[in-house]
């Protein structure tokens, strides 16, 4: 067989077939390049859309105990409730703008997930007294109120007291983390370990703070919306790219066979 590849006219045909295949396997490049920039146009074109949607109540969003759509990533709702300061925890090694720190994820005990600001009443958030007792049998939205960069600018921080109203990105609930650091400290925001610490009802994503009514100063750092992941191509270009690249493997699939055969051909001379 050995024989038969490099017979010149073989040879010559290696060649227009290699040439073959690397215009195929650019094409293909080509194609993937274009994939990645469709994809990022689309996703672009879905954060801004979801950007421009006004916020809905929690509740008309997502109820507790209910499986989270991914189409709700993203989403813009607003919740009134009264945070649990005992229950705040901090979510380590989360990085923001090249920095690596803590996020501050404190739980909201939802006591209206449909608040009346929505239908263009007055908010009455912050009218409370800071007497207000936490609702512990209400259900639960995690709340990330903020990134600092080390555990002491957190416990420096107090946590707002008596009832806010809260406006929060959704975003869905993480796998299960590690369980052996200290105490106050978790690496993920699973709702499902959270339900073992905090109790439930609990809702299955979380809630990433946009604004909050009274404010919360502006000492913890706001994270940007979150944004839907996936692999940011766009699949009809991804499907073109691997068209070419199969075109260019057939070539020297080709090759071969031919050269098989010239090779049995002269076995049987």
């Amino acid at each position: 067989m050995l024989r038969a590849a490099v017979r010149p006219r073989m040879l010559v045909l290696l060649l227009l077939l290699l040439g073959a295949a690397a215009v195929c396997g650019r094409l293909g490049a080509w194609q993937l390049d274009r994939a990645e920039i469709r994809g990022a146009s689309a996703a672009s074109q879905q954060l801004a859309a979801q950007q421009a949607l006004p916020p809905v109540g929690l509740g008309d969003a997502l109820a507790p105990q209910t499986a989270f759509r991914g189409g709700l990533v993203g989403r813009s709702v607003v919740a009134r409730g009264v945070y649990d300061a005992a229950g705040q925890v901090l979510v380590v090694d989360r990085a923001l703008e090249g920095r690596t720190g803590y996020l501050v994820l404190t739980p909201l005990r939802v006591t209206d997930d449909r608040p009346e600001r929505l239908a263009g009443g007055a908010s009455t958030a912050g009218a409370a007294s800071d007497a207000v007792e936490v609702p512990v049998s209400a259900p639960v939205l995690p709340v990330v109120r903020g990134w600092v960069e080390t555990p002491d600018d957190a416990a420096a921080l107090a946590v707002p007291t008596g009832e806010v109203t809260v406006t929060v990105w959704l975003q869905s609930s993480e796998a299960s983390g590690r369980t052996d650091l200290p105490a106050g400290q978790v690496d993920a925001i699973s709702s499902a370990q959270l339900l073992n610490r905090w109790g439930g009802p609990i809702w299955t994503g979380y809630g990433v703070l946009s604004a909050s009514d009274p404010s919360q100063g502006d000492a913890l750092t706001l994270l940007p919306m979150p944004a839907r992941s996936g692999t940011g191509l766009n699949v009809q270009n991804l499907a073109y790219a691997a068209q070419w690249w199969i075109f260019g493997g057939f070539a020297i699939f080709l090759w071969l066979r031919m050269v098989r055969d010239e090779a049995t051909g002269d076995r049987a001379v």
